[in-house]
């Protein structure tokens, strides 16, 4: 098995965490493409919002993710947007395999404090709206290989049955 596992889900959901123990377990690379995209840009992205928009940032994370996909031997933490671009779902769909992590609003909530000042979209936007981008956002993350609900599991039991799964499907 050394097909790339690419973690999809909304933002704050855990897949940097479960992704690293995943990786772990696996002897597998890990890359966080939001990290990566920092550090390729040399600031946060938050900062790449501000400074140069949303659609740039978009257009860097294709790059970056359809040549990322194609690695052997890796996991791969996409950013909670990513997938609403066709061309990345499609690609990693393709030459991955997709696992959505999934939490309840209410678990996601608990977190929100610390996603805050980190999350370019959820900057300036009340519970409302925010519940609102967490239900609408579930649509595009239902193209996957599997789906793993994640509030009631530790991130090493997540990782688990990820490569349960894989093995399985190998």
């Amino acid at each position: 098995m050394d097909q790339t596992i690419v973690l999809v889900g909304f933002m704050g959901v855990g897949k940097t965490t479960i992704g690293q123990a995943l990786a772990r377990k696996l002897d597998f690379q890990f890359i966080d493409t939001d990290q990566r995209i920092e550090a390729e840009m040399g600031m946060q992205t938050t900062d790449i919002f501000r400074v140069h928009g949303e659609a740039f940032f978009r257009q860097k994370e294709k790059e970056t993710i359809t040549q990322l996909v194609k690695k052997k031997k890796t996991v791969l933490s996409l950013g909670g947007g990513a997938f609403l671009q066709a061309a990345i779902r499609d690609t990693c769909l393709q030459d991955g395999i997709v696992i959505c992590l999934s939490l309840s609003f209410d678990g996601w909530k608990e977190r929100l404090d610390d996603l805050l000042p980190t999350r370019p979209v959820l900057q300036g936007k009340s519970l409302v709206e925010i519940e609102e981008l967490f239900y609408n956002r579930q649509a595009i993350y239902q193209s996957h290989h599997k789906k793993v609900v994640t509030d009631a599991l530790t991130p090493e039991e997540v990782a688990d049955e990820i490569i349960e799964f894989v093995l399985k499907k190998n």
